[in-house]
Order: structure tokens, then C-alpha cells, then sequence
């Protein structure tokens, strides 16, 4: 049987949420890990009829790369699809921005579609983030295993795609049990010498207090002795948007016909110079505006986004860049194709369905 916590944790491996920018809402926004999962829906949006096409197929989670959930929310009531969710057991995901910035994620789907070469780098560099805390506990040697997998349960020990990660020192713990002691082992008003293993797992800080906890709940000791450690901020090679040399400079027809093959869409909004040969170009899944200057900086002469303002084109084009729009959406839902591949992979057990009904709301006629 597969749970939900199972289909978390590969999604996790494919976009970690770490990676998301820090106003987005990713994640889990709605649903219990740990009930089962059967089959996934994966749409862009999730409006009513997404909603209608994830219960006609009977999917119990749903991948919505635009949180459906992203301010406050004060109620949840009927007849929103959200409270239907909840209602009915539909767990509700968001990878969004973390997508956007992971290997493989929605921009490299875009630099795919342009034929970016491999040598592309992230159009602006995520910053570093101090994101992970390790536990560093203390532990007879004969529960070591028991304690490991409860951390393991509570979300410790995930590096990359490798689950249970743990380091373990054997050594000697002493206590000198006092007046009202009830020591596990060994006796009180004594010093007692005791065969312990350094216990050291690592995980996200926002699995603090569910960690902690699993470890009071595991360990065998009256008073549990353990270090919190934060761990310092991993430097990413990570980055939204991606720019890189073309495998073979093409003029921009050529590109606007690749780009329409990759996306599946059948027009385009062109801004800035046409006639000419690109051989270097840049994408932003979405809305690509705070991202132009770092395209025009970085030597960008073609630029693939999903849609810009007005001025924002013009500025472009009077810097010398072809910029093509194609729709919000279009821009990012083939990256879903790729995503449930993915996901397919990772859960053999899953049946992951892309969405039919799951449309950007414009249409060019």
C-alpha cells in the first residue's frame, strides 16, 4: 500500500520545497500523510473543473503547480473546491516555484523546448538558505535501531533521493543517578557507566518539533539527552530562469517552431527584432518580468517567458532582445509531462494522470 507520505517524499526528490522562493505556499496544503494514495491528477490550476476531473477519475491527491491556497485563508466553506477537497479526502500539492528552480523543473523544460545547450546556468542564483537542523542524541546501543526509525517517521534523515540517513558512534555515557531518579538501566545513588551510540540525523527545520517529539516518544531514558544542532547555509548551484548558448544558432522562426512543438501551443507573441540568428537565449516559466533585466545583463538575445507588460516588451526589444510570450500557463504545463514521468518512476505503485480539462484562461484566436 502506498501512502501519501510515500508520493510527498518523491516529490520532495524531484523539486525540494527548500528551493521555493520565500513568498510562495508549497507543499502539502491539504490532506493526511498518512492515508493511502492511489492515483495523482496533475493540473496547473486547480479550478471547478479540474476539481470535477480529479473525482471522475478517482484521484486522491492533485499537483497543482499554482498553489490553490497561497494568502490567508480565515473559511473554508461549502461549495468552494477546496472545502470539497478536504470533504471528500483529496489531498492538495503545490511544487510552484520550487519546480521552477529544481534540475529538470519547469525553466529547463523551457530551455529543452528552445534547445538551450547543457552549458546553461540559472538566469539569477537562489540564494543561500540555512534550512536544516541535525539531532545529535544519545542512545543505549540495544534502541538505537527503534529511535533511528521513529526520527525516520517524523521526517529525519532524508539527504537527496537516499531516505534513513544516519551517522552512529558507539561510546560510553555515564549518570550518577539521584535522590527520585528511576534510571532505565543500571541503579541510582551510583555512578553507572552505560554502552551508548551517538545518534545523528539530519532534516528540515520545519520538522523540528515533530522530530523532537518522536524522539522523547522513542527513547527509553527518564531524561533524554541530545544536542539541537542548525546547520549552516548550503551554498545552491541552484537559480530561477535559465540562460545558455543554443546547441546550434537558428534564426527566430526556427525557435518560435520549436517552442510551439515543445509547449504544444499553436501561436505566440513575438516583441522585439524577428529577422535574425539567436545563439543565446534565456527562459522564466510564468511571469517573466522581474527577470528581464537579468536576461538583458546576462547577453540574452532571445527571451521565452510566459507573458510581460507592455512596457516591459518594449524595454526589451529597445535593448536589442526578441522576446516571445506564451501565456502564463502555456508556459508551464509542459513541465507537468515531464513531472509525472518523474513521478511515475519514483512510484511505480501511482497512477498519475495530466489533467484534459486544465487550460489557460486566455486563448489567441
Amino acid at each position: 500500500m502506498t501512502l501519501l507520505r510515500d508520493v510527498l517524499s518523491a516529490l520532495e526528490s524531484i523539486a525540494p520545497l527548500r528551493l521555493a522562493e520565500p513568498w510562495d505556499n508549497v507543499g502539502l496544503l491539504a490532506g493526511d500523510p498518512a492515508r493511502p494514495s492511489s492515483a495523482a491528477l496533475l493540473a496547473i490550476d486547480y479550478t471547478p473543473e479540474v476539481a470535477r476531473e480529479a473525482r471522475d477519475l478517482g484521484c486522491d491527491l492533485v499537483v497543482a503547480y499554482h498553489p490553490p491556497l497561497f494568502e490567508a485563508v480565515k473559511r473554508v466553506v461549502a461549495p468552494s473546491p477546496i472545502f470539497a477537497a478536504i470533504r471528500d479526502g483529496i489531498a492538495l500539492y503545490s511544487p510552484h516555484t520550487a519546480l521552477d528552480v529544481a534540475e529538470g523543473g519547469t525553466n529547463d523544460v523551457l530551455a529543452d523546448a528552445l534547445g538551450i545547450s547543457a552549458d546553461r546556468a540559472p538566469l539569477r542564483r537562489a540564494p543561500a538558505k540555512a534550512w536544516q537542523h541535525k539531532l545529535v542524541v544519545f542512545v543505549p546501543e540495544d534502541h538505537a535501531d527503534a529511535v533511528a526509525d521513529a526520527l525516520a517517521e517524523a521526517g529525519a534523515g532524508q539527504i537527496g533521493r537516499y531516505s534513513r540517513c544516519s551517522f552512529r558512534t558507539l561510546g560510553t555515557g555515564t549518570f550518577f543517578g539521584e535522590e527520585g531518579a528511576n534510571p532505565t538501566v543500571g541503579e541510582k545513588g551510583r555512578l553507572e557507566r552505560i554502552a551508548e551510540v551517538r545518534l545523528e540525523m539530519v532534516f528540515p527545520r520545519d520538522r523540528t518539533a515533530a522530530v523532537v517529539q518522536a524522539m522523547r516518544a522513542a527513547h527509553p531514558y527518564e531524561e533524554v539527552a541530545f544536542d539541537l544542532v542548525e546547520l549552516a547555509a548550503e551554498p545552491l548551484r541552484a537559480g530561477i530562469g535559465r540562460i545558455g548558448p543554443l546547441a546550434g544558432a537558428a534564426p527566430v522562426s526556427e525557435l518560435l517552431g520549436r517552442v510551439k512543438e515543445g509547449l504544444g501551443v499553436d501561436a505566440l507573441l513575438v516583441a522585439g527584432p524577428e529577422q535574425r540568428v539567436v545563439s543565446r537565449a534565456a527562459t522564466c516559466a510564468g511571469a517573466g518580468g522581474a527577470l528581464l533585466d537579468d536576461a538583458i545583463a546576462q547577453g540574452a538575445e532571445l527571451y521565452l517567458t510566459g507573458e510581460l507588460r507592455h512596457h516591459d516588451a518594449l524595454r526589451a526589444a529597445s535593448a536589442g532582445v526578441t522576446v516571445v510570450c506564451a501565456l502564463h500557463s502555456n508556459s508551464e504545463r509542459a513541465a507537468l509531462t515531464r513531472l509525472a514521468e518523474r513521478l511515475r518512476a519514483a512510484v511505480p505503485s501511482l497512477r498519475v494522470e495530466l489533467s484534459a480539462r486544465d487550460r489557460d484562461p486566455f486563448s489567441i484566436r
